[in-house]
């Protein structure tokens, strides 16, 4: 599978998992469950790349990194916005 073929996959899962289940974040894991014969680091290289694009948003609370659509749920700057 091409850098490109797998980056279109990633896409089609997290689309298919934020209408399926309703959250906006994919788990990295989540991914690597859905597409088994591709190692983590090739997941997670292209998902990196995807983010870089536009494509993706990446989410990280400190612990816990995620991978969502842009514009789909809540973003970084909202889940973590200090009152003043």
């Amino acid at each position: 599978m091409t850098k490109e073929e797998l980056k279109a996959k990633i896409l089609e899962v997290i689309e298919a998992k934020v209408k399926k289940g309703g959250k906006s974040k994919v788990y990295l894991k989540d991914i690597q469950r859905d597409l088994p014969g591709v190692s983590p680091r090739e997941i997670k290289n292209a998902a990196n790349e995807l983010v870089r694009e536009g494509k993706l948003e990446y989410f990280s609370s400190g612990s816990t990194v995620m991978f969502g659509i842009p514009g789909v749920g809540i973003g970084v700057e909202e889940a973590f916005k200090k009152e003043e």
